[in-house]
């Protein structure tokens, strides 16, 4: 009879273990999650890491480790991290880690726990970018009917030559120190056709309107020709007065000449 009741207990306290472990290992798979995002920003704007936190939870940044955290309790001032002073808080609203007044050197890898409910990590590998700078076209050369657009390089920007929707061209370079540019040269074929340039970064893109320089015979078009011809007949009127004066001067310098020998004649 105790021997029975000794394999009951150790059936009893086996069934006991067994359901433990279960309980503990359901719970881990539960409460502990794991996600990763990669996210853009732009310099001088706010960026949210889109993950709620209610009551309790760590913003860490790379190697810093935690800089921002709230608990129950807490209240005002959330930054452990001097970097990040009056620029990281917790949105009331959304409850999300908010940092403000971006910069490109606040680029790299956040992470919120959360631990409301359990334990969540997300992961966010932020990217920040500037707003990509604004096309800009020089003026016609009239000898070829072309045009230049370029743009200040920065990163991942592209600049691009579109004939109405269509791309003629597209150029990038990993190269930040030297600008991107296009030359765009129309033909007589497709002379209504409409020009743009794009330039476009991940987060922005700027467009301007080429303007035609020569016309549909590819010669110059006519305001060119206008302003060709309206400086051809200033310089043309220039040498018209220079040799007048010089004209004037001869002859006043011959006269003057002149009245000073009949001068001497009349002496003698």
């Amino acid at each position: 009879m105790n021997h029975l009741f000794g394999w009951r207990r150790l059936a009893r306290l086996t069934f006991m273990l067994l359901y433990f472990l279960i309980e503990v290992l359901c719970a881990s798979q539960q409460t502990v999650q794991s996600e990763s995002q990669r996210v853009k920003g732009i310099v001088g704007q706010s960026f949210s890491f889109p993950e709620r936190v209610i009551k309790s939870g760590n913003l860490l940044y790379g190697d810093l480790g935690s800089i921002a955290n709230v608990y129950p309790g807490k209240e005002g001032k959330i930054t452990l991290e001097k970097r990040f002073e009056n620029r990281l808080h917790l949105n009331n609203v959304t409850r999300y880690f908010t940092l403000s007044d971006l910069q490109i050197d606040d680029a790299g890898v956040y992470t919120v726990e959360n631990t409301d409910e359990g334990k969540k990590i997300i992961t966010f590998e932020l990217t920040v970018y500037n707003v990509v700078s604004k096309p800009q076209v020089t003026e016609c050369d009239s000898s070829s009917c072309s045009v230049v657009c370029y743009v200040d390089n920065e990163k991942e920007v592209t600049l691009t030559l579109y004939r109405g929707e269509e791309i003629l061209n597209q150029t990038s370079s990993p190269d930040l120190t030297t600008d991107l540019s296009l030359r765009l040269e129309v033909e007589g074929k497709d002379y209504n056709s409409t020009y743009s340039c794009v330039a476009a970064n991940p987060v922005s893109n700027e467009t301007v309107h080429v303007p035609k320089c020569c016309s549909e015979d590819g010669h110059p078009n006519d305001a060119d020709s206008d302003e060709m011809t309206l400086g051809l007949f200033i310089i043309a009127v220039i040498c018209v007065l220079v040799a007048s004066g010089l004209v004037g001067l001869a002859i006043y310098l011959k006269k003057s000449r002149n009245g000073h020998s009949q001068g001497r004649y009349l002496f003698i």
